[in-house]
């Protein structure tokens, strides 16, 4: 992945072992690889993990349909329904430019359109022209409509590109600079070979030092996806003084991708982690990218979750009961979500869900009633054996 500059309890340990090392030595990657651990600040609580295919791999954005767009492994563009099903693939979506641009980096939905962070990146070579674009796809055919340059003199390359909630900017970063251009300047009007355009708005300093490699708004910050191996690290930016904080801190084997802001499968926020380790290590929610889901932390614990099944095959239908007690006894009312399907429980505190699922995965059962919440354990969601 190019780039502007804690394992899960009881879920790595179903990835493929480590082959484990002496302990001295050990100690010593441990000391000198690794930055400081344990600093999540416990804003969000982590409900699901959905394997996506290998393609999906650079970056992920919602549309106002609820569809959900991936892009990767360089060049592909890919469309789904909410819950992953896909609905329409491009392989190769960049025409061919007089600049050589070959890859996209984390995108974002305007209107009807997909734009596409673009660059020339040789994985041997790294960036090879020195220019950055914003390429623009049809969200209904996914085919390629044109593309605008962006001033060299600004941003070398373009790696991941945010609409503002107002669709009135379009952010992205240079160096250790948030930028922000125009979406009006974003247009047909400006499509190469018209002059690049240049930014309108610049927030100086405020890239993470994880760097960046996608984003998403929420709430009126920006959130921002970055890495120093082996941490995952998320921050969001206030806008207006540049002030960042760190959301989310998670020491996981993968590469961190793109952000997505959308209401489902048990999730309102999306962070996709490709399956390739930057330390070589195995991944820690293989054989394929993984799709975490998180969902800002609410109340206090108490409650007591249990999903009365340990797996659960995907097909048509899944029905699965979730049970809810506090201190030995049910509770009645609680709102229960697994994946993205809710219910109350009853008197007897079960609450009934009927799911339907199109990738395999991981997730937890979240309880809440009257300021107290509860997380059940992992559950297995495989596909059919056909």
């Amino acid at each position: 992945m190019s780039r502007d500059r804690p394992i899960e309890p009881g879920y790595a340990c179903l990835t493929t072992p480590r082959r484990l090392l002496p302990l001295p030595i050990a100690a010593l990657v441990l000391a000198f690889a690794q930055p400081a651990l344990a600093r999540d600040p416990g804003r969000w609580l982590m409900t699901g993990v959905s394997s996506v295919p290998i393609p999906y791999y650079q970056g992920v954005t919602s549309d106002s349909r609820g569809n959900l767009f991936f892009d990767g492994v360089f060049a592909g563009l890919y469309r789904s329904t909410a819950r992953l099903r896909q609905t329409g693939a491009n392989d190769d979506v960049i025409a061919g430019t007089p600049e050589g641009y070959n890859h996209i980096g984390d995108l974002t939905a305007d209107r009807g359109r997909i734009l596409l962070p673009l660059e020339c990146y040789d994985p041997a070579k790294g960036n090879t022209c020195g220019r950055g674009a914003i390429g623009v796809a049809d969200a209904r055919t996914l085919a390629w409509r044109y593309y605008v340059n962006l001033d060299p003199a600004e941003i070398p390359k373009a790696m991941w590109a945010e609409r503002s909630p107002d669709g009135k900017l379009l952010w992205t970063s240079s160096g250790n600079d948030l930028l922000a251009y125009r979406i009006a300047d974003i247009s047909a009007a400006h499509a190469a070979p018209a002059p690049p355009i240049r930014s309108v708005r610049r927030v100086a300093g405020a890239v993470p030092p994880s760097g960046i490699t996608g984003a998403a708004f929420r709430g009126g910050r920006l959130l921002l996806a970055g890495q120093q191996a082996p941490l995952l690290r998320l921050y969001s930016v206030d806008l207006k003084t540049g002030r960042r904080r760190l959301e989310i801190e998670r020491n996981v084997a993968g590469e961190s991708e793109g952000l997505v802001v959308s209401r489902t499968l048990g999730g309102e926020l999306h962070w996709l982690v490709a399956v390739v380790d930057p330390l070589g290590r195995p991944a820690t929610y293989g054989p394929e990218n993984a799709l975490l889901h998180f969902v800002p932390r609410r109340g206090r614990p108490g409650l007591r979750v249990r999903v009365l099944a340990r797996s659960a095959v995907a097909g048509p239908r899944v029905r699965l009961t979730v049970r809810v007690t506090r201190r030995g006894k049910a509770v009645r009312r609680a709102l229960v979500d697994f994946a993205g399907a809710s219910a109350r429980t009853s008197r007897r505190g079960r609450a009934k869900l009927v799911l339907r699922f199109y990738r395999p995965g991981r997730y937890r059962a979240l309880a809440q009633k009257h300021g107290r919440r509860g997380l059940s354990r992992w559950v297995r969601v495989t596909l059919p054996a056909s």
